[in-house]
């Protein structure tokens, strides 16, 4: 009892922090993806850092956080209009991690950079493109995240409920392509519900509401699934610790990840 009270508590304040951070104003959305960015990066380097000897370990690590924060807070001044230098910090970290490694005694070099720039790629990344959806309607990220939740509420309930068969076993047993399907049903079925009530906040028609409900239903779940393949291969339950009751930040934002890169390149090409 003790445990769903503190989940569910812990829970509630992660979704007010969004909510807050997305219908605000720019700034607090800003501030939203910079927060998330430095939390995933260094839950993901602390990951890594228990498999790597290196001296210099924690400089990387403080480098490659810089530059993910570069990366968010460049793209939003890009797509704000303020101006186009906040790419130039990126630049900057992407020389001065190149640079840094020479100096730096690794036994192998390539695999210090490849881990350097994943976390840029699986992380800040997705978290500059999200930017890009957020310029073009608050509501669309708000409407995303609501689907994101939604398919893992569906696919939880109707998993447990009626789940036989397994999804992806060799990287999450208890996932079911029954859960799949109603966490697919559910994402539908709420982009009708918006539609219906909220008919003049949405540009995109229903039957386009629907799609990019489909889109990121579809995509958190293979996000869900890569963040299950790197913990697995690190041989860890959870990314972190920093939300009682639901691990780390990228156990929360690990459909995010995957489901915002799809989504942006959907609305695209709509």
């Amino acid at each position: 009892m003790k445990n769903i009270l503190l989940r569910s508590i812990s829970g509630a304040i992660y979704v007010a922090l969004i909510l807050a951070g997305v219908l605000i104003n720019n700034w607090t959305f800003l501030a939203l993806c910079v927060l998330f960015t430095i939390l995933s990066l260094i839950e993901y380097f602390s990951l890594e850092l228990h498999t790597t000897a290196s001296r210099h370990k924690y400089l990387t690590c403080i480098l490659d956080v810089a530059g993910g924060v570069a990366m968010v807070s460049g793209t939003w001044l890009l797509v704000t209009g303020w101006c186009i230098y906040g790419i130039a910090a990126y630049l900057i970290y992407l020389l001065a991690r190149l640079i840094t490694q020479l100096y730096i005694k690794d036994v192998d070099p390539v695999a210090s950079l490849s881990k350097s720039f994943l976390g840029q790629l699986y992380i800040a990344l997705p978290l500059s493109t999200i930017m890009f959806i957020y310029a073009s309607s608050p509501y669309l990220v708000m409407a995303m995240f609501i689907f994101i939740w939604l398919n893992d509420t569906g696919a939880f309930i109707v998993g447990c409920s009626i789940g036989r068969h397994r999804l992806f076993p060799r990287l999450s047993p208890k996932k079911s392509w029954e859960g799949f399907w109603g966490g697919l049903v559910f994402c539908i079925a709420a982009a009708f519900v918006i539609k219906s009530f909220w008919p003049d906040t949405y540009t995109l028609t229903t039957c386009q509401m629907a799609g990019f409900s489909i889109v990121v239903s579809v995509f958190a779940t293979w996000g869900d699934l890569v963040e299950s393949m790197f913990k697995r291969s690190l041989n860890v339950k959870d990314s972190g610790k920093i939300i009682p009751g639901h691990g780390g930040i990228l156990d929360r934002i690990d459909s995010l990840l995957c489901g915002v890169p799809a989504a942006a390149c959907y609305l695209l090409f709509i």
